[in-house]
């Protein structure tokens, strides 16, 4: 066990000193076994390479790929602006603007910084444009487009059915209904901020003929996850991964016959951007998976369950710990390397109070997506603040009202299961 403490020790001296998260990984895992000696090292090759053969996760390329390709053409142009003509003239209607916007391209991207950079670039520079302060056009962009790993589909929650071994629709379906009520606490947190800093409203001009046009332009993006949803979850006639495919086709087919605005050059951009991505996510996997497995061989998913239940007891306070943990680890890791890391340690915790792994998975998402937006290390909170132009100091100034909700929803579906959808 000294062993394992020396290695996870090390990666987080590797992690503070600013080594790419993967390569951290990868030290600490080879240094864990030297310093236990009962394995050879290419056990750390083979256990890496072992989970880039399963099937689900061929689903990640492609929908990064139909996000690529939706948000940044025509149609996210024309979803904007329907969310705009919507909800505008409200108290806080820009920032609410954000929310249905984000809400609208979660059912596409399944990537938190796909939304906070693709839609970042054109919404605050635009809630600037209308007089909204910088750091809230960057607090309402960074804290909204976690709904893009909320709601289905959803990469992280595709990591933790490729690792827990639960049902990927099923953790799916429960993702809905808490990234609904995320959204509506959103759109009530943009009311407050509005109200208190008296923010302008936007008079965008609203006849039924307009918003009957907006509404056809942006409807294929509105079309698009309840197709997925259907396909998935309802009917089962496809897996995921033949979804992402089919969905990745339609956004091509959208932007070559109806919008007419995907070129050659751009395609093989969003080609680039794609690969680019997945090496990324692939390569945490990878040496992810690695350190998860001298964990379990080592029994340490086991040793701390035994011992957190020894210590606390109590099955609410087992969650309430379980849920601190994941919020400070996103505080400092982002999602894809903790989901790999802490889905391993955590089943069996959960399992020892009853807890369903479908019901973990989603407390376990929207834990370590708060983290997104959270300092020191808040990828969707840098992403804004770079693009605002504002210091980051006051983009989470900006953020409190949204930190509470985001709580108060966390602790409603950490408590409240009957609130998943189950299949």
């Amino acid at each position: 066990m000294s062993e394992i403490l020396i290695a996870l020790v090390a990666l987080l001296a590797l992690l503070a000193v600013g080594l790419p998260v993967a390569f951290a990984i990868l030290v600490s895992t080879l240094l864990g076994l030297l310093l236990i000696g009962d394995f050879p090292l290419q056990v750390a090759a083979q256990a890496s390479f072992q989970p880039t053969g399963d099937f689900l996760l061929l689903a990640i390329p492609f929908f990064i790929l139909t996000a690529d390709l939706l948000a940044n053409g025509t149609l996210g142009r024309q979803v904007i602006g329907l969310a705009t003509r919507l909800v505008g003239r409200f108290r806080g209607g820009v920032g609410q603007s954000s929310v249905v916007t984000s809400l609208v391209f979660s059912g596409v991207s399944g990537s938190a910084v796909a939304d906070a950079s693709g839609l970042g670039r054109v919404l605050i520079p635009w809630s600037k444009q209308v007089g909204y302060s910088p750091s809230y056009a960057a607090a309402v962009n960074s804290s909204t487009s976690i709904l893009g790993v909320i709601i289905p589909p959803s990469i992280p929650m595709i990591l933790f059915a490729a690792t827990s071994g639960a049902s990927v629709a099923a953790v799916f379906a429960a993702g809905v209904v808490p990234g609904l009520i995320l959204a509506v606490g959103m759109l009530i947190a943009c009311w407050y901020a509005a109200f208190k800093h008296g923010f302008p409203r936007v008079r965008a001009k609203l006849t039924p003929k307009r918003l009957a046009k907006d509404l056809l332009l942006a409807l294929p993006a509105i079309v698009l996850p309840v197709l997925m949803i259907r396909l998935v979850l309802l009917y089962g006639v496809a897996t995921v991964t033949e979804v992402s495919v089919l969905a990745a086709l339609y956004a091509v087919v959208l932007r070559l016959t109806i919008y007419r605005d995907l070129s050659l050059r751009s395609f093989i951009q969003s080609l680039v951007s794609t690969a680019s991505a997945t090496g990324v996510v692939m390569l945490l996997i990878m040496t992810s998976s690695a350190l998860s497995w001298l964990l379990t061989v080592q029994e340490v998913p086991q040793q701390l369950a035994d011992l957190v239940l020894e210590s606390i007891g109590a099955p609410w306070l087992v969650v309430l710990a379980m849920i601190v943990l994941l919020l400070l680890v996103g505080m400092f890791l982002d999602m894809s390397p903790a989901i790999l890391l802490l889905t391993p340690v955590l089943m069996p915790l959960a399992g020892s109070i009853g807890m369903d792994p479908v019901h973990l998975g989603v407390v376990m998402v929207l834990s370590l997506a708060v983290g997104l937006f959270t300092p020191p290390v808040g990828t969707t909170l840098y992403i804004s603040s770079s693009i605002g132009e504002v210091p980051v100091e006051q983009t989470v100034r900006a953020l409190l009202p949204f930190y509470a909700v985001a709580l108060l929803v966390l602790l409603l579906v950490a408590y409240v299961p009957s609130l998943l959808v189950t299949l």
